[in-house]
């Protein structure tokens, strides 16, 4: 994903407000802590399940949307294994508000369903990750859109640059293929082979969290599953790995949007991971 796509930019809800940069307003809802960014002082509101922002001084407030991981693929003609469910859109942005404003914090999709978007009333919104459908041997897409179905071996497509690509299908086993991975937040889904495919990464929020690098990644992909042989692993950032033939499914992890695993077998129903939605504001 190009870094453009992830930078923060300030943003009114007003087409004639005129915004000062750095004048953050300040706010409450869901859970509350402080954390240091670059040796600044913030307060950072973290919604698990929908509610209000109630707003209590206007202002800038930087967001960090999570939607719902994609749900993951369950086998084909000859328990051709099912793809990995996408991970949920990612969208970072900072935005004026003067007024309560409604959180909406995507779920994850169930089965062959998508996952659902996360957003901030109608000014901004992270779609949900791409499942990999019933009969689909390919990976699940990166966000917003299904993964494709088996008259072709390309992988689901990630939506406005919101997450990655998931893996297409180059199965070695015509009697058994194993799914592609689906395509997280942070890198696309491998492609199968002999095996699954592994689940795209997700995106790493630790710096818009005030933590370390890597301390916490978001909308990681679904691996692969696959009829015998070797499962994908999962993306990192709640993915779930993908399972050989009827092994017990691995959804996509709470409150993570990461997409769900592929399975072996039919009539399996994998879900992708509910999503998040993070605020915060200078102190």
């Amino acid at each position: 994903m190009a870094t453009a796509r992830r930078q923060l930019g300030y943003v009114s809800s007003l087409t004639t407000q005129t915004v000062t940069a750095g004048t953050y307003g300040t706010a409450t809802g869901g859970s509350s802590s402080s954390i240091t960014v670059g040796g600044v002082n913030y307060t950072l509101l973290t919604f698990t399940s929908s509610g209000t922002l109630t707003v209590t001084q206007g202002g800038l407030f930087d967001f960090l949307l999570v939607a719902g991981g994609g749900g993951g693929g369950t086998a084909g003609a000859a328990n051709a294994g099912g793809g990995g469910g996408g991970g949920g859109g990612v969208v970072t942005q900072t935005i004026y508000l003067d007024a309560n404003t409604t959180i909406s914090v995507g779920g994850g999709g169930s089965g062959s369903a998508r996952g659902t978007p996360s957003g901030i009333s109608a000014k901004l919104s992270a779609f949900g990750g791409g499942a990999s459908s019933g009969n689909d041997i390919f990976g699940g897409s990166g966000a917003g859109i299904t993964g494709l179905y088996a008259s072709t071996l390309a992988g689901g497509l990630a939506f406005f640059g919101q997450g990655n690509n998931g893996g297409a299908n180059f199965a070695q086993n015509p009697q058994a293929p194993a799914g592609g991975g689906g395509g997280g937040g942070g890198a696309g889904g491998a492609a199968s082979s002999s095996t699954g495919g592994a689940g795209g990464s997700g995106y790493d929020a630790s710096s818009f969290r005030g933590e370390t690098a890597g301390t916490t990644l978001y909308a990681g992909g679904g691996g692969g599953g696959t009829g015998t042989g070797t499962a994908g692993a999962a993306g990192s950032g709640g993915g779930g790995a993908g399972v050989v033939g009827g092994a017990t499914p691995n959804n996509g992890s709470t409150n993570t949007g990461g997409g769900a695993g592929g399975v072996g077998t039919s009539g399996v129903t994998t879900n992708g991971g509910s999503g998040i939605v993070l605020v915060r504001f200078k102190v």
